[in-house]
């Protein structure tokens, strides 16, 4: 096979480090690129530039944010007395785009995973320890997922509360069958879950 470029295979190299994006789909995207006219291509790298340049994470929060503190932080209409954790920012914009929340919100930066070395320290657990130390939090919401590692950071982070902060009380999103779903068709954990986490009605 012919050797590409050096411009080119430096752009598919940049490329394939992102995630789901192989050395074959970052050579088309490259490709691709190639095609644009000019100006298209230069808009690229400047708004890849200006992500870089003009966002940062939220003192408060540690969301994303263009500025500092964040909309949400500095929303008055927002409830000071809930605080939903997130592993992640994609968590928090699937959930306002929910527009049902109105608390407050903070961003872990991922989910406890001894076996990738991931640890207390490298999550924003001291920050969740300040904003519960302020004394408005009445309630956290843990929206943290089903996975093992979720599992285990919200067993964490109950426990933490439980021990170093009891008047908060502590809540997880709820767990189990989706709505339209036929009991037959779901799979053992989720049933499990489902009859664990059941309502009163």
């Amino acid at each position: 096979m012919q050797q590409l470029p050096e411009p080119l295979k430096a752009v598919v190299d940049q490329l394939a480090q992102l995630p789901g994006l192989g050395p074959k789909s970052a050579l088309r995207a490259a490709l691709e690129l190639l095609k644009w006219p000019q100006p298209r291509a230069t808009a690229l790298g400047q708004s890849i530039l200006d992500l870089r340049e003009k966002l940062f994470f939220c003192d408060r929060c540690a969301s994303l944010s263009d500025s500092n503190p964040c909309s949400i932080c500095t929303d008055p209409g927002r409830s000071d007395e809930q605080l939903m954790v997130v592993a992640e920012w994609d968590s928090l914009i699937t959930l306002e785009e929910g527009g049902f929340y109105k608390g407050r919100y903070l961003v872990l930066g991922g989910l406890l995973a001894p076996l990738e070395n991931v640890n207390p320290q490298q999550l924003e657990i001291a920050r969740l320890r300040e904003r519960l130390k302020e004394g408005q939090v009445r309630e956290l919401i843990l929206a943290l997922g089903t996975t093992l590692e979720a599992e285990a950071t919200a067993t964490y982070l109950k426990d933490m509360v439980e021990r170093d902060f009891p008047q908060v009380q502590v809540s997880r999103l709820a767990q189990g069958i989706p709505l339209g779903a036929e009991v037959k068709f779901i799979d053992r954990e989720t049933l499990r879950q489902s009859l664990q986490y059941r309502q009163k009605l």
